[in-house]
């Protein structure tokens, strides 16, 4: 019996039981699903259930030489996957990506910017971690909002975001969402722009410096650019006025777009602007600004918004998308007729902030489109090189092509951000987030079960029987829109609600608040007895004139006589 050995039959349900380790276990992310859900339809077309894909025994050579292509084309355009992100509620007009990738910042008509940082989201935590409202004066009042033109990291010193909303002063922000410094609005009673220290109306745009920390250009609607220093906030570094020549004009415009560019290998900047009466002009970005180097009168249809144009990475040649559906090439060495035109739907009479740039490398051309579309375009013959749907029948308003990430970042109107990526390509970004494990979710972080009490319920709502929360307004609608996981209110500016809960309605002891509480039967009693009641003790005992009790006078009042118990006598009517 000894030598026996003893042999256990193995019990599949006892094994799935039993732990294969011990400590903590760490959930392993299925890349390759999550890379498949992102996936998007190829060509850029939308796959219906009545395409379907050839299996390989009945793949031609036509075929194979068609995927050789788009396997080509997607690996130099990153569309081949996205990531969708949904933090606004209006349309996104504006958007910028730090020099290292890492953070990004998106601007809507909302009248908020909202932080983004990759390294916090995972698939299914796609959040902003912080939502600013950059025209806000103090917390405590309410004040004006307004909706954001355009934002920008500092190229030389991400630290730095140039925030422009509409109105006449500009505003930097910290990369963690901190005003730093807020520039100065100009005297509006001045005529002569050259004596402003600032704007006097909105502003539209602006632009850092390519080399020079410090430095950087607003354009506004008051026929100006300024160039200002982010050391002197209170008066700008130089003034550029722009005499518009168009009929019934007195000399004014609006500046809609600027562009603030310098060649790679080194050399000059050149200071590119945009106006309302359809002229592009130059300036020497470094030198004179008195006189502009070229000018444009015509170079769109005047009394038409160009909101669109970008400088190429060798500053030798300008693309401006304007309001008349028209996009532009321009060669600065030859700064008189567009090198190449093409037509193009403007999303620009609606959103002023549609805009047009180069890719990192000046090798395409990226614009979005009316129906939703990513145009990217040859840069010599601005024929599309790439089309590709991003929001079907939602206008596609910011693009942005950052060089580090080999990510392509879209804003629509339907307040939707893609970022397009290609796993082979691209690093980092969109393609780091997908390759992490869902956050796997606590119960903390559902605010319906963990709404803070002391915000109360929303004054137009009311709680039914059945506990149902109903309401006429959005946020009685929606009570969770808006609010920190904790249930807080994210905006500042809401008051505090008093806590309201049942157990406050509710009586306590009577007897127990009349013998703890001072004088609490005072509030059940008339208040012109509580004080006739004192009026004998006064008398006898005055508190205030005790002092002169003995020296006061006897009140003596005159006895009335029988004449004067009668009343006074009647006024005698006069005789006509």
């Amino acid at each position: 019996m000894d030598d026996e050995e003893v042999v256990i039959e193995e019990d599949e349900d006892l094994k799935h039981f039993l732990p294969t380790g011990f400590g903590k276990r760490t959930k392993e992310a299925d890349v390759a699903r999550q890379l498949e859900k992102s996936k998007r339809p190829t060509s850029g077309e939308t796959l219906t259930d009545d395409i379907k894909h050839p299996t390989k025994g009945t793949e031609d050579r036509e075929t194979d030489e068609e995927d050789d292509d788009d396997y080509d084309e997607d690996e130099e355009f990153p569309t081949s996957h996205e990531l969708v992100l949904k933090t606004h509620d209006r349309p996104i007009t504006t958007m910028t990506v730090d020099p290292s990738g890492s953070r990004f910042i998106t601007g809507s008509t909302d009248c908020t910017i909202k932080f983004h940082d990759f390294a916090s989201m995972t698939p299914n935590t796609l959040h902003a971690f912080k939502s600013v409202d950059p025209t806000t004066t103090k917390q405590s009042a309410s004040s004006e909002t307004h909706p954001v033109h355009h934002v920008e990291f500092n190229p030389n010193s991400p630290s730095q975001v140039l925030v422009i909303s509409a109105t006449p002063q500009a505003k930097l922000f910290s990369r963690d969402g901190e005003e730093i410094r807020e520039f100065v609005k100009g005297d509006m009673y001045l005529r002569d722009m050259h004596n402003t220290k600032g704007h006097i109306s909105a502003i539209t745009t602006g632009a850092w410096h390519p080399t020079n920390r410090d430095f950087f250009v607003t354009a506004g609607t008051d026929s100006t650019l300024r160039i200002w220093d982010v050391n002197m906030p209170l008066k700008q570094r130089d003034v550029i006025v722009h005499k518009s020549k168009a009929a019934g004009s007195a000399g004014r415009t609006r500046m809609t777009a600027v562009a603030w560019g310098c060649p790679a290998q080194g050399g000059k900047s050149l200071l590119v602007a945009v106006a309302l009466d359809g002229s592009l002009v130059m300036w020497d970005g470094d030198g004179n600004y008195a006189r502009p180097a070229a000018e444009i009168r015509e170079a769109h249809k005047a009394d038409t918004w160009t909101g669109g144009v970008d400088v190429s990475a060798d500053g030798r040649t300008v693309v401006t998308r304007g309001g008349d559906d028209m996009i532009k090439l321009w060669d600065t060495r030859k700064f008189k007729q567009p090198i190449s035109v093409v037509e193009h739907s403007s999303t620009s009479d609606q959103y002023a902030s549609s805009n047009i740039e180069f890719s990192p490398n000046s090798s395409s051309i990226l614009t979005g489109s009316a129906n939703g579309n990513l145009h990217i375009l040859n840069p010599a013959t601005l024929k599309p090189e790439h089309v590709t749907a991003v929001t079907p029948g939602s206008p596609l308003i910011s693009v942005k092509w950052h060089d580090k990430l080999n990510q392509i970042l879209t804003g629509s109107a339907n307040a939707e951000m893609h970022v397009l990526y290609n796993p082979n390509t691209s690093s980092k970004g969109a393609a780091m987030v997908m390759c992490k494990a869902p956050k796997r979710r606590h119960i903390d972080d559902d605010p319906n079960f963990t709404t803070d009490l002391s915000q109360g319920l929303s004054g137009d709502s009311t709680t039914t029987g059945d506990g149902i929360r109903t309401g006429t307004s959005y946020a009685s609608r929606h009570p969770t829109v808006g609010l920190t996981v904790s249930g807080r209110s994210r905006d500042p500016r809401r008051p505090h609600i008093p806590l309201t809960t049942p157990f406050a309605k509710s009586q306590p002891d009577e007897q127990h608040i009349k013998n703890n509480i001072p004088l609490s039967s005072m509030r059940d009693e008339d208040p012109r007895e509580a004080l006739l009641k004192y009026a004998e003790k006064a008398e006898k005992d005055p508190m205030f004139t005790n002092a002169w009790k003995k020296t006061q006078p006897n009140t003596l009042y005159a006895d009335l006589s029988d004449e004067e118990e009668e009343g006074p006598e009647k006024k005698k009517q006069r005789q006509g």
